[in-house]
């Protein structure tokens, strides 16, 4: 287990064994085991493990296309359209944007139309959780 996490191995695990010690299972589980079971074990007790065990890979999965498709977004915005989102991120209206970078609200709606598109967010809070998630948390100027 510790070498699968070393490795980037994101699969979550359930450990199995039959000669479960307290040691043990506490190393495994802060080692990042999903579960530790211990032989002779009822049936329905590991399908659940199993259950939780999928979920959870599942909602990796879903976190990481998240995340990349968040980053391949960010990638492709301008130095500008990049500084429109961090004012977005503070919660700053399109006025209040325009004034501190010294161009027209226009042009502020423009950006913003881009970086909502380039980022494929569907709204603007989606757009700011795909920021939060890429760790953009501007200094509040």
């Amino acid at each position: 287990l510790e070498r699968l996490v070393e490795d980037g191995e994101p699969e979550p695990v359930i450990m199995i064994t039959a000669h479960g010690e307290v040691q043990i299972a506490v190393k495994a589980m802060k080692a990042g085991a999903l579960d530790f079971v211990e032989k002779p074990f009822a049936e329905e007790a590991i399908l659940d493990s199993v259950r939780r065990a999928l979920e959870q890979d599942a909602q990796n999965r879903r976190k990481t296309e998240f995340l990349g498709e968040a980053q391949a977004g960010l990638a492709r915005l301008t130095a500008r359209e990049g500084d429109v989102l961090e004012k977005l991120v503070i919660g700053q209206p399109n006025k209040v944007i325009a004034y501190e970078l010294g161009i027209s609200a226009r042009t502020v709606e423009i950006h913003r139309a881009r970086v909502m598109e380039k980022m494929g967010a569907r709204n603007l809070s989606h757009l700011i959780r795909m920021a939060l998630s890429l760790g953009i948390e501007p200094d509040q100027k």
